[in-house]
C-alpha cells in the first residue's frame, strides 16, 4: 500500500477540512475565476455518478479545488505565471519565421 500525499497548509493558508470550508473560500474570492461555479457542477457530477459505497470521484473534486485555491493564495503564483508569460513572449520574438 503506498502513502497517500497529503497536502500541508502553510503558514496563514485557509482550512479547507471540509466541503463547506472550500465553499467558503470561493465565496471569499479566493481560487480561480469561475472556480465557485464550477466547483458546485463538478461536485454535482461526480455525486450523480458515484455510488454509495464509491465516493472516490467526490474526494477527487474536493481534492483538486482544495489544491487551486491553495496555488491561488501561493504569493509566488503570480510571479511563475509572470514568468512563463515573458518567456513565451520571448520565444515567440526569437522564432524563425517570423
Amino acid at each position: 500500500m503506498s502513502a497517500q500525499h497529503a497536502e500541508t497548509p502553510g503558514p496563514g493558508a485557509l482550512p479547507l477540512r471540509n466541503i463547506g470550508d472550500i465553499r467558503a473560500a470561493l465565496r471569499s474570492g479566493h481560487g480561480f475565476p469561475g472556480d465557485r461555479e464550477s466547483f458546485e457542477a463538478d461536485l454535482q457530477r461526480a455525486l450523480e455518478t458515484s455510488s454509495e459505497t464509491d465516493l472516490n470521484a467526490v474526494a477527487a473534486v474536493i481534492v483538486d479545488y482544495r489544491g487551486r485555491i491553495r496555488l491561488y493564495q501561493d504569493p509566488d503564483f503570480d510571479v511563475a505565471i509572470q514568468e512563463g508569460t515573458d518567456l513565451t513572449a520571448l520565444l515567440k520574438r526569437e522564432a524563425p519565421g517570423r
